[in-house]
């Protein structure tokens, strides 16, 4: 471990904090929250290129300072865990990251809300939800789900956003689209959870792997991937089937196929 009485916190408003804060909102994930709005924007009616591009980019940073927001509350376990992490080694303040975190998420409500009003409440929704995630992760029936209500909500925000004000009209097929997203992104965290199991044990993150084996752990992430699965197959099916457009979306089949198969 870091020993963090040798180090002094980098400036908030030098280059090194930028980069050191880059690290932390894990760019090598931000294609998560990125491709959870496409599929949001995806039931939307036609956008121009710069607002997709705008709408875009703001779902492809929200996991960053999202992520980023989550660290400041979870450094006992990542101390452990992830020793290499800006936070735990002290070279970043945790208090520059929460402030900076913030208002990263203001920047984004704003925006959304631009497109559409009710987004106001919905981000901040959802940023709440970023906020108090520690104290679920604790406990081992809500972690996964916890999270992954969130990231269902950052689909439903992607929707509503590149639909305006319009009355919004929920689909059989975007609720099956939603719960997709939520089963698949619960067993994304879960996943998560087994390189943690020692420092989540020593630290009081009663998680499930902590709290059961590894193989009951695993057998539950095969079932949340097989409903997901499942789901997705749905929702193609009725995509390919009723529009009799298979050849045309060969795309989508190619992607699920690899999906599957991964």
């Amino acid at each position: 471990m870091y020993n963090k009485n040798q180090i002094v916190p980098v400036n908030l408003f030098s280059f090194d904090f930028l980069r050191y804060y880059w690290i932390t909102m894990r760019p090598y994930l931000l294609f998560v929250s990125g491709i959870t709005g496409i599929v949001g924007l995806s039931f939307a009616p036609s956008l121009s290129i710069f607002a997709t591009s705008v709408l875009y980019l703001t779902f492809f940073l929200s996991y960053g300072f999202g992520q980023a927001l989550t660290d400041c509350f979870q450094i006992d376990t990542d101390s452990l865990s992830s020793p290499y992490r800006p936070l735990t080694q002290g070279v970043i303040n945790k208090k520059d990251v929460l402030t900076v975190s913030l208002i990263g998420l203001c920047l984004i409500g704003f925006i959304l809300t631009a497109y559409a009003l009710i987004n106001l409440f919905l981000a901040a929704f959802a940023t709440f939800g970023l906020a108090t995630y520690t104290y679920f992760k604790k406990r081992w029936w809500a972690g996964p789900f916890y999270n992954a209500w969130i990231v269902s909500l950052l689909c439903l925000i992607a929707y509503v956003a590149g639909s305006g004000d319009a009355t919004i009209v929920l689909s059989t097929k975007f609720y099956l689209v939603l719960l997709a997203v939520f089963f698949g992104y619960a067993n994304f965290v879960l996943t998560g959870y087994f390189k943690d199991i020692s420092a989540d044990l020593k630290t009081g993150y009663n998680t499930l792997p902590v709290i059961f084996d590894l193989k009951i752990s695993t057998l539950i992430s095969d079932i949340f991937a097989a409903v997901t699965i499942f789901l997705c197959g749905i929702v193609l099916y009725q995509i390919l089937y009723l529009k009799l457009i298979i050849f045309t979306n060969i795309y989508s089949l190619v992607f699920f196929i690899s999906g599957c198969a991964v």
